[in-house]
């Protein structure tokens, strides 16, 4: 699932992008509405986080562009604009929902998998692959059709590789969304990670094979026999 954050406060949109993709989501980022404009006519986003104070602009003016471009996107507000007024006039403008600053981590990352959950909201279908599959929003991993548990490292890095399935995801794009800039990256921890994943499916008899394209990232396949 891809989102658009926009937001012009440096700091805030960086560690907000980051907890957005740790979680497993593609997010891209606009500092402002013109920004934020060309992005939307673009690309696909599924989700808008959406700031109101902008440099040149009001926010509320991003969604009627956004939702004729693409009628079932969903749009969150992500802003410090806590008035009961403000709430009420982004709802009946078309907002999905209203998260106010600052906010907690894991509300809003569920909040973002509430809204894409909800009828209408195009929400991304399971990802199957051999005998696994994977919800893009929930997160849930079934393998023959039974949920299993991953470590959280795991279910990041799986995420990053099906939503790519069958095509070679580059070890820059893995970096970048599977650690966040606190963890302590060695030139071997990615390769790693890769490997215990790789082991774990084995184990679980997943159907699915993660391939090292030798000095450049890697690839899930379904495995064949």
């Amino acid at each position: 699932m891809r989102i658009l954050l926009v937001e012009d406060e440096l700091d805030a949109a960086r560690l907000t992008a980051s907890l957005v993709a740790q979680a497993g989501f593609d997010v891209d980022q606009a500092g402002c509405l013109s920004a934020a404009r060309e992005a939307v006519e673009g690309s696909n986003y599924d989700l808008l986080l959406l700031d109101r104070r902008l440099p040149d602009g009001d926010g509320l003016s991003l969604m009627p562009l956004a939702r004729e471009l693409r009628p079932g996107i969903r749009i969150m507000m992500l802003t410090a604009m806590d008035d009961m007024a403000d709430k009420v006039s982004s709802f009946d403008l078309g907002a999905d929902d209203y998260v106010t600053k600052p906010f907690q981590g894991e509300e809003l990352v569920a909040r973002i998998r509430a809204c894409v959950r909800r009828p209408g909201s195009g929400a991304p279908k399971p990802i199957v692959v051999g005998a696994l599959s994977f919800d893009p929003t929930t997160r849930d991993v079934r393998i023959s059709n039974r949920i299993v548990t991953l470590h959280r490292r795991e279910l990041v890095l799986l995420d990053s590789l099906l939503r790519r399935v069958n095509r070679v995801v580059s070890r820059e794009t893995l970096l970048d969304e599977v650690f966040s800039p606190h963890d302590d990256v060695q030139d071997n921890t990615l390769d790693m990670a890769v490997s215990r994943l790789r082991r774990r499916l084995i184990v679980l008899n997943a159907g699915v094979a993660i391939h090292t394209i030798r000095g450049v990232g890697y690839m899930v396949t379904e495995l064949l026999d």
